[in-house]
């Protein structure tokens, strides 16, 4: 198999997995990561099957992308797009049939599967190489295209930006206080802190050796 098709196909399998993951998540109910905290919000208010939604939410932003800078866009992007969110709907809807009202101990399993699997899928998908998703665009225009700051930065913000919006989505939509941790809790910190480290250590032991990437090793 040539290298592209491999890449092609690690975007593919990446996404999948990602899907499954923010799928898990949503079982946990105990938070997931800053985009899908806005997505979550959106969900809430927009009477929309969430598959459906996903796409339509990502095609504004890929309209954004594309007008400031195509460049970020790839196959991969459109394999995002077009299936995290009915790959995601399938799973939830398929977990709630398996696990029934989960107790906390059964939410706290979940989480932390869900994070060791969607730093898994992230390492297949970003080792690809074949384009971002299209939110991951967004702060990578706004910090390399319109030099408007560091990307640590600007994703911060990005991402403090879908949690609040997403929130006050989901109050809006009549959602009470007390839910709130369910889709801005536990998880979306353990994201913001541990899914860099974890997609590397996927990256060093298995996605870059599967495309023969191999790093010369650092001097002690």
């Amino acid at each position: 198999m040539n290298t592209k098709a491999k890449r092609i196909l690690m975007s593919l399998f990446g996404v999948i997995i990602c899907a499954i993951s923010v799928g898990i998540f949503k079982i946990a109910a105990l938070g997931v990561d800053p985009f899908q905290s806005f997505m979550a919000g959106l969900d809430a208010l927009v009477p929309i099957k969430f598959g459906t939604l996903y796409v339509i939410a990502n095609a504004v932003l890929l309209l954004f992308a594309l007008t400031f800078d195509k460049h970020y866009i790839g196959i991969a992007t459109f394999i995002n797009l077009f299936l995290l969110g009915y790959i995601t709907q399938f799973t939830f809807e398929f977990l709630q049939t398996i696990i029934v009202e989960p107790n906390i101990i059964v939410r706290i399993i979940c989480l932390v599967v869900g994070v060791v699997i969607i730093c898994f899928g992230s390492a297949f998908y970003m080792t690809a190489d074949l384009g971002v998703s299209t939110y991951d665009a967004v702060a990578l225009i706004i910090c390399n295209t319109w030099k408007k700051g560091k990307f640590q930065y600007v994703r911060i913000i990005t991402d403090l930006v879908c949690v609040i919006t997403g929130t006050i989505l989901f109050l809006f939509s009549g959602g009470k206080f007390s839910a709130i941790p369910t889709i801005a809790g536990a998880g979306t910190i353990i994201t913001a802190f541990f899914m860099g480290p974890l997609i590397e250590f996927f990256n060093v032991h298995i996605t870059r050796p599967i495309l023969q990437v191999n790093q010369a090793k650092k001097p002690d």
